[in-house]
């Protein structure tokens, strides 16, 4: 990525207009129907689905309903309740109190469920929807999501479902916002051929013989669950499980594979256990024991489905065998498994109101990566990895996307630029006991609830006794990568940013590498320039390879002034 040197006016106008363009998208009516709280949302809370399902691969379909319970807030009764599911699929009929009630659908994916009745606050109700057809298919899963319908490499019915970003209204009808999820969680009773096997999140409570070459399999989780996390898996599963000993003590873990994948298992085994161990010292525990965890192979590459994450990586270590830092770090993990179990603390237990904030699902697990390998190889190996993956920074658009549209901000660098904004705050902080337990705080202080941006900020700022603001504002709403400008003159160190939003004061921690000398300095550059007195290797501390490895800064020594 080239960056133009600005002078501090034109940067603060370049910072305001791209931050400008990308809220300037165009939006729809139903942009704001699936992204926003309307009237038809807020006067009821979330509690539980009950989900009936069974799929007809023949037909590329599916049937099923879905008990929704909720319970009603205080305040203005429209009279109608939204529900989300997206076409082709429809809504064949609504039960309450076992009498059909009215429905008007409002463009593709909304339907307006209507009631005769006003109820008391704080009242918990059920509706029974029905429905079917053919769901979106997915194209590239997971990133261009739907059903999936496919085969094994012996031919055999392989069904699943990946629907992060799309939402779960492409299968199912649901209340498709983030905000609110099912706080009793979640059970689903899948049919399908009595061949097959059908794993979902949480815990197997039953299965049924339904006696026409069926069976039903019965599964439950207890805890709360973002929509997009619900998930079926249907195949010629076998599985293997084990109880792991972990900080909250017993986690049962279970490892689901195809048939002829079962000498596969030990190799799921072993990095599933590096994660829960390296992932449960940064992270806090794991937060979902009642519910397990489980590794399902997936006819795609990965997906965090809460307690039962998509695993598709081919058995093979790394990103598909590649290394995405070329720092040769990335071979020394399974991507998927670290990458995806990593989300169920940020994604799964902290999840986003909005989706226009999802970089706390995706930065702070995609630095998951580097605190893995700083658990198990050192810090030379995550500062290494991490600075590797920078290559992947688009600056596209900003980190942050639109907000009540459903929109989220640049793709790829809600990755790997914000796991670079947390890299360059823990090294700023210079305290890796204080940022651990920022971290482990942080999962117990949002335990199985969903925050804005402004909410995790606050939190950071707060637990590590620094003012982050500009920083935050630097690395999630700019497309500019800050520079620090320095040179030394006769006895002075002279230093700046530029390229930089007003006021942006990112303070330094620098250091020598590794194994020369353990004397740190701490300076705080600003727009204007700032110097300190020379001291002995002082031209060490400030060398652009090393400054660059802990900090997602351009670094430039100019050599004369």
């Amino acid at each position: 990525m080239m960056m133009k040197k600005y002078v501090v006016l034109l940067a603060i106008l370049a910072c305001h207009s791209l931050f400008v363009k990308a809220q300037q998208k165009s939006f729809t009516m139903e942009d704001s129907l699936r992204g926003t709280l309307g009237e038809g949302r807020t006067w009821w809370d979330l509690l539980h689905y009950e989900i009936g399902l069974k799929p007809d691969y023949g037909n590329l379909s599916i049937t099923g309903s879905n008990k929704i319970t909720f319970k009603t807030k205080a305040g203005n009764q429209p009279g109608y309740l939204q529900l989300d599911l997206q076409e082709p699929m429809k809504v064949d009929s609504v039960l309450f109190k076992n009498k059909a009630l009215k429905i008007n659908k409002k463009g593709r994916y909304a339907w307006m469920v209507n009631f005769t009745e006003k109820f008391n606050a704080g009242d918990t109700l059920a509706i029974q929807v029905f429905f079917s057809g053919k769901p979106r298919r997915a194209i590239k899963a997971p990133w261009d999501g739907g059903f999936i319908f496919d085969k094994d490499k012996e031919g055999r019915r392989w069904m699943t479902i990946a629907c992060q970003g799309i939402g779960a209204s492409v299968w199912l009808p649901c209340k498709d916002h983030q905000e609110d999820e099912p706080d009793m969680g979640v059970v689903q009773h899948i049919t399908v051929d009595a061949a097959l096997t059908a794993v979902a999140n949480g815990r197997l409570t039953g299965v049924k013989d339904e006696q026409n070459g069926t069976k039903t399999f019965s599964w439950k989780v207890e805890s709360p669950i973002n929509n997009y996390s619900i998930i079926p898996y249907i195949g010629h599963y076998i599985n293997n499980g084990e109880t792991y000993q972990g900080e909250n003590g017993k986690l049962d873990m279970n490892y689901w594979v195809l048939d002829y994948n079962a000498d596969k298992i030990d190799y799921l085994k072993t990095d599933a256990r590096r994660t829960i161990k390296a992932l449960e010292y940064w992270f806090g525990p794991y937060p979902f024991y009642k519910d397990g965890y489980q590794l399902i192979e997936a006819p795609h590459l990965g997906m965090e489905h809460q307690s039962a994450v998509a695993y598709g990586n081919q058995f093979k270590p790394g990103y598909l065998g590649r290394d995405l830092s070329g720092s040769g770090w990335g071979k020394k993990f399974d991507f998927i498994t670290v990458h995806e179990s990593g989300h169920e603390w940020f994604g799964n237990n902290i999840t986003s109101k909005d989706v226009a904030d999802m970089w706390i699902h995706e930065s702070f697990t995609c630095y998951s990566e580097t605190l893995f390998l700083d658990f198990f190889y050192g810090n030379q190996a995550g500062n290494e990895y991490n600075q590797g993956i920078r290559k992947n920074i688009a600056n596209d658009e900003p980190v942050i996307g639109a907000y009540g549209v459903n929109s989220r901000g640049s793709g790829s660098d809600m990755y790997y630029k914000g796991a670079n904004m947390l890299h360059t705050i823990r090294h700023s902080v210079n305290d890796d006991s204080l940022f651990r337990k920022m971290l482990r705080d942080m999962g117990q202080a949002y335990y199985h609830k969903t925050v804005t941006t402004e909410q995790v900020e606050q939190f950071i700022n707060k637990k590590l006794n620094t003012d982050f603001s500009t920083v935050f504002t630097q690395y999630l709403r700019t497309t500019q990568v800050p520079e620090l400008e320095f040179y030394i003159k006769k006895d002075k160190i002279y230093f700046r940013y530029t390229n930089c939003v007003k006021g942006f004061d990112l303070p330094l921690t620098l250091s020598i590498p590794a194994g020369t000398e353990n004397k740190t300095i701490r300076i705080t550059p600003k727009e204007s320039w700032q110097n300190i007195k020379t001291f002995e290797k002082s031209e060490l501390y400030f060398n652009k390879e090393n400054i660059e490895k802990m900090y997602y800064l351009n670094v430039k020594n100019i050599k004369s002034k």
